[in-house]
């Protein structure tokens, strides 16, 4: 009995002295003391902070203010179909579409004003849901009226981390269109055989350039350039305005890049009237194109290298 006690009695002297090495002064301070919050808790904190932002995120669109609460009815009805519920373009149809839905939470739009790499604006982003884009299945939602257009925008921006840390970019200015000419049409087929559009959109404008089976967006998705030959809206509009900001803006998230810093205004306004020739429309471009013999099938000048994106 008394080893027993001795061995017990030893064995609690030796854990108060290993408690002892451990818990010095400094030690038990800090334990005793309030925490400060890892930097895992730190960004969790971030995270949650920014989560917030994005479900109350409104939009502006003139007079209206949308409201990204407002629209889960719309959005679960129209969009989520396509989209998916926490808008990644993975919705139940989503297999089933060529091209595919727009991934909503990378922040990163086809149509929009401001330069290549920005945020779309609010308007944007209202104009595309009504427009539409043209080959794809995204249609014009003309039952909407204007008040759900505007919280839709509203629930498209809170998908994306982005709205909530930046601001769009500044709109692009387009200056006025010119006169159509004959030498405007010729600087314009110059300008499309220097830069190359060719490559991709083939010399008819068809689509069917040498590069075009070997296109894939920025998910690596395969995707087929604008076909000019038969299409009378484009990607992002209709009108000759809509044409100049798309060659300006580029369309992010495809291999369509801006070519701000690489065509002049004066340039870009030239390839529009040119590509007016290419369209299955009547027009006054057409018409001159006719006059002039102005040949989409020969080039016109080297090409110039792909710019940079």
């Amino acid at each position: 009995m008394r080893r027993t006690n001795t061995t017990n009695f030893l064995l609690i002297l030796l854990a108060a002295v290993v408690v002892g090495l451990l818990w010095t002064p400094a030690a038990l301070a800090q334990a005793t003391s309030p925490q400060a919050p890892s930097p895992q808790a730190t960004s969790a904190q971030a995270t949650s902070v920014q989560a917030d932002k994005l479900s109350n995120m409104t939009s502006h669109i003139g007079k209206l203010t949308g409201r990204a609460e407002d629209a889960d009815m719309q959005y679960r009805r129209y969009c989520v179909g396509c989209h998916g519920d926490i808008g990644n373009g993975e919705g139940e149809n989503a297999q089933w579409l060529d091209p595919k839905p727009r991934n909503f939470t990378l922040g990163i739009f086809k149509c929009r004003s401001t330069p290549t790499g920005t945020l779309p604006t609010d308007q944007d982003l209202y104009d595309t849901i009504g427009r539409g884009l043209v080959t794809s299945n995204m249609p014009q939602w003309i039952p909407l009226t204007d008040q759900e257009r505007a919280n839709l925008v509203a629930k498209v921006k809170s998908f994306s981390p982005r709205f909530a840390t930046e601001k769009p970019g500044t709109p692009i200015q387009i200056p006025p269109e010119p006169q159509v000419t004959a030498a405007e049409l010729k600087e314009g087929k110059e300008v499309y055989d220097r830069v190359q559009c060719w490559k991709c959109h083939g010399r008819t404008g068809r689509g069917d350039g040498p590069s075009a089976s070997t296109l894939t967006d920025d998910q690596g998705v395969p995707i087929k350039p604008y076909n000019f030959h038969d299409e009378t809206r484009f990607k992002c509009g209709s009108s000759d305005e809509d044409l100049y900001r798309i060659f300006m803006t580029g369309l992010d998230g495809t291999p369509m890049p801006s070519w701000s810093d690489n065509i002049k205004p004066d340039e870009a306004w030239a390839l529009v009237l040119y590509l007016r020739t290419l369209q299955p429309i009547h027009s006054k471009e057409k018409e001159i194109a006719k006059q002039i013999g102005l040949n989409s099938t020969t080039s016109t000048t080297t090409p110039a290298a792909t710019p940079q994106k």
